[in-house]
Order: C-alpha cells, then structure tokens, then sequence
C-alpha cells in the first residue's frame, strides 16, 4: 500500500508539474496548481519534510517531470581502501556525490563533486551501476536515477569542505553508519571488482 501511494503521489506531482509548464489555459492552471498543492500536502505528511521546504523545492522543478539525476564516485587508494566522507549534513559516511547540474553530463558532475567535496581531480574510468531509486525512499519526494563510477585519481589534496567534517580513506568493513544507499554502492563496486580479478 504504501509503494501504491507513493507512486500515486508522484504521478499527481508529474501531472501537475507537466500542466503547470504547458498549459495556456489560466483554468487549467488553477487545476493543475491546485493538484500540486495537493500532492505537496500529501509528500509532507508522508516524508515528514515541511510542505514549506517542498514547495521551494518544486518551485525549482519546470518543465516535464522526470527523476533527478544523482551520481557518487568510487576513489581507491594503493591498499585499497575507499574515500569516503563524513558528511556534516546527517553526520553519517558517504561517497563524493551529489545532483547533476543543469547541462551536465554524469562524468562532469563526478569530476565537480569530487573537486567541491574534496578538493580532488578525478577522472571517471568506469560505470559500475546505474540505479532507479523510488520516491520516498530516504524521505526524497522524487524519484532519481544515481550513476556510480569507479574514479581515477589525477591530482590534489585532500581538503575538507563545509559539506564534511571528515574525508579519508576507509577500509569499507570499518564504516556502519552509511548515508542513504551508499553502503549499497560500496557494496556493488566491491563485487564489480572482484568479479575482475
């Protein structure tokens, strides 16, 4: 039931969202504002978020609804260990990541992310898997699609941004405390990598 609603949600919030774009009727634009204030309603009482902070965040959203893009990079050092972050946002460990930006490509943002998080030059030498996360997952209400790479490292050093209180390489085994899905992610590159050995 609760997959149901959620995917219901979303679909009330593309209808809207898609409606409020192209519509050139201003009746039709009452409708679909109405149902997006409907679904923003119902995305705060089902993710806890404020309506307040939802309706800044698909103010943002124009045009044909579709999932956010979303990349994380895998950076090993010479043991093998991975770099991670602890994160000042939720205090939990994670990968160098974030959205893709508006005219970028996954490998561009990658390579951003990786630069604003951790003052590192990458280069993203492998895709190791492409995911579909559902709204509602980890309180997000929207879909997104995250893209992990396997990064190269090029040049810099490791310095923190506001965005961490902490960036090193780990052992993965050490971390328990991983934000979202990304001890998932860890998971899958360690089985990408084995599986080429």
């Amino acid at each position: 039931m609760k997959k149901n609603y959620i995917d219901l949600l979303e679909s009330i919030y593309a209808l809207a969202q898609s409606g409020i774009r192209y519509t050139k009727s201003p009746f039709d634009m009452e409708r679909y504002q109405k149902l997006l204030e409907i679904a923003t309603q119902e995305y705060s009482e089902f993710t806890g978020l404020e309506t307040e902070v939802l309706k800044e965040r698909f103010k943002n959203d124009l045009g044909y609804a579709t999932p956010k893009v979303g990349v994380n990079g895998i950076l090993l050092d010479e043991q093998g260990r991975i770099l991670v972050e602890h994160r000042s946002d939720d205090l939990l460990w994670g990968l160098p990541g974030g959205w893709v930006d508006i005219g970028e490509d996954p490998e561009t943002a990658i390579k951003r992310e990786f630069w604003e998080e951790a003052k590192l030059v990458v280069e993203p030498v492998e895709l190791i898997q492409f995911l579909a996360v559902p709204a509602g997952r980890f309180g997000q209400p929207h879909s997104s699609l995250q893209a992990l790479y396997l990064c190269k490292y090029i040049s810099g050093n490791i310095e923190i941004s506001l965005e961490s209180l902490e960036i090193k390489f780990v052992d993965p085994a050490e971390v328990t405390n991983w934000h979202k899905n990304h001890g998932e992610h860890v998971q899958a590159a360690l089985r990408h990598l084995k599986s080429r050995i």
